[in-house]
């Protein structure tokens, strides 16, 4: 296969891939051709995406996944989620001078590698040799100055993988550990990573590397009209979506009519109260409590849902008090005046599904050390407030935006969502979980919708001290050119502040037919999203 045989929707009987660039999707299409699962294949894409959408993906960077295992029926999600130097001094540094934006200080633990490996251990049947020649292949092409140094990191991970003895898995593991400097020798990577960290004033240390794990979790899911959802924890936004069904359960939404000005203005409100609750609550549950079945049980949402009025938007931020079952919480309650992610799906033949959202917000420019490996800015989305359950600590992780979405019918998988925008990911998953459920629309037609999104709440990569400050615009209500003027007017009538956008995020889908066994592939063409599925499929 050749990039120009991957387009922006596909199907198959056998495996589909919808990403980001191409040449990614390619590199997971193959490994499916060469007789990788989906595990396997997502691994493969990741890692091709740090050189396809590089600044939108990075090594250095994070992915959150969702995985479906055909073998154990069970959903798991892979906290592939950098942390916060465990050094004291360095958190006494950020709660005194701010957590820096564009600058190494605002930089996780490089968390993919291991995510990959980890994938690969648990649920693949690959070598991280065989996973990662697409990419080393990109690499070759040498386009940019730290292609070189990544494929020469690359290629000692194979040669420690190559040397260490044992069955696949211990081999893996020794590729992983050459990186994160958990060798009694050769922890050069690691080495160079320090160096490179220290000589542009970051806080990391190999000690931060070497304590990395990708954790196993459970993840959040609810019950929707006979369809199980399923979210990574509260160390992403991704549970709020939980919430914002739970509320719009109370709702005829087939009634309103699909992108009617009563439907958007319905889930639009309801997005705002969930996404106050998110930002009053959600943390690293290693750090904080959070209260998560109270946030998505049906007496929380009866006392929520009376707060949307149908005739009006809302101008203010709203979160509730699930502990005390109160509407609104009181007093306290701020009310003030008015980079880049990429995406991975992956479905293989044996009905094994990955949902991942890769991301790392490259910002800086000037290179990335001897490793290859650039940096991300996702300490950002951690804050300085005292008290706050997303207040940094030492080792913990930022509560992110990276939300991948896995939909479940009769305890098998039926729609797998993966999307790029920070605070926009789970209201464009939220629509098109709604379009698939409740209107029947697949993905071909579901990421052609004309999308809308709010800005009215937090703004997840500001960690601004004084709260207030850490608002967009209340109220608004952004609108692609998708959308008819007659909606537009109706929606300003009842109050939105309506901007129009060419865009909003970017995102694929991949449906799983229960009737046929085909697999549906598709990317929102718009914004240079692609699938392909395996050959002869």
């Amino acid at each position: 296969m050749n990039s120009s045989q991957v387009g922006w929707n596909a199907s198959s009987e056998t495996g589909v891939v919808a990403a980001g660039g191409a040449r990614a999707v390619e590199a997971g299409i193959h490994i499916l051709n060469e007789g990788g699962n989906a595990a396997d294949a997502a691994a493969a894409t990741i890692l091709a995406l740090n050189v396809t959408d590089h600044g939108a993906c990075s090594i250095g960077g994070e992915v959150p996944v969702l995985i479906y295992n055909a073998q154990d029926g069970e959903v798991k999600s892979l906290s592939g989620q950098g942390r916060a130097p465990l050094s004291e001094a360095a958190i006494a540094w950020y709660m005194k001078n701010g957590i820096p934006d564009r600058n190494i200080k605002m930089a996780p633990v490089p968390s993919v590698v291991d995510l990959c490996i980890t994938m690969l251990q648990q649920y693949g049947t690959n070598t991280f040799e065989k996973t990662v020649t697409p990419t080393l292949d990109l690499l070759a092409a040498d386009e940019e100055s730290w292609h070189n140094d990544l494929a020469k990191t690359l290629t000692r991970m194979i040669e420690e993988e190559r040397r260490t003895d044992g069955n696949r898995e211990e081999r893996l593991q020794g590729a992983c550990d050459r990186f994160y400097g958990r060798l009694q020798h050769g922890n050069d990577i690691a080495n160079e990573l320090e160096e490179f960290y220290v000589q542009q004033g970051g806080f990391l240390r190999r000690s931060d590397l070497a304590a990395h794990k990708t954790l196993i979790e459970q993840p959040v899911s609810i019950n929707y009209k006979g369809y199980a959802v399923y979210k990574c924890g509260p160390w992403t936004q991704g549970p709020y979506l939980c919430q914002a069904l739970k509320i719009l359960e109370g709702f005829d939404i087939i009634k309103l009519g699909r992108y009617s000005p009563d439907y958007v203005h319905l889930i639009t409100e309801t997005i705002k109260l969930a996404m106050a609750d998110r930002d009053a609550y959600y943390g690293d549950p290693n750090f904080t409590e959070v209260p998560l079945t109270e946030l998505l049980a049906e007496s929380y949402a009866e006392i929520r849902r009376p707060l949307i009025d149908m005739a009006n938007a809302s101008h203010e931020i709203r979160p509730g008090d699930p502990i005390n079952m109160t509407a609104i919480k009181e007093p306290g309650v701020i009310r003030p005046g008015a980079g880049g992610t990429t995406t991975c799906l992956v479905a293989d033949r044996w009905g094994n599904v990955v949902a991942a959202t890769p991301s790392a917000n490259v910002f800086h420019e000037g290179g990335s050390g001897r490793a290859g490996v650039t940096y991300g800015n996702r300490l950002r989305s951690l804050n300085t407030t005292p008290g706050h359950p997303n207040c940094i600590a030492p080792g913990k992780r930022p509560r992110i935006t990276l939300s991948p979405t896995l939909v479940l019918k009769d305890d098998r998988p039926i729609l797998a969502v993966s999307v790029e925008g920070g605070d926009m990911q789970d209201q464009m998953a939220l629509n098109l979980v709604l379009d698939f459920i409740e209107f029947g629309t697949k993905p071909a037609e579901a990421v052609l919708a004309p999308w809308f999104s709010t800005g009215h709440g937090e703004n997840s990569f500001n960690p601004d001290p004084i709260r207030e400050q850490t608002f967009h615009e209340l109220g608004s209500l952004s609108l692609t050119n998708r959308t008819k003027h007659s909606i537009q007017e109706a929606l300003q009538n009842k109050g939105h502040s309506i901007q129009e956008r060419p865009k909003i995020g970017s995102l694929v889908a991949v449906y799983l037919d229960p009737e046929s066994k085909r697999l549906y592939a598709a990317g929102d063409p718009d914004t240079q999203r692609h699938a392909a599925a395996m050959r002869g499929g």
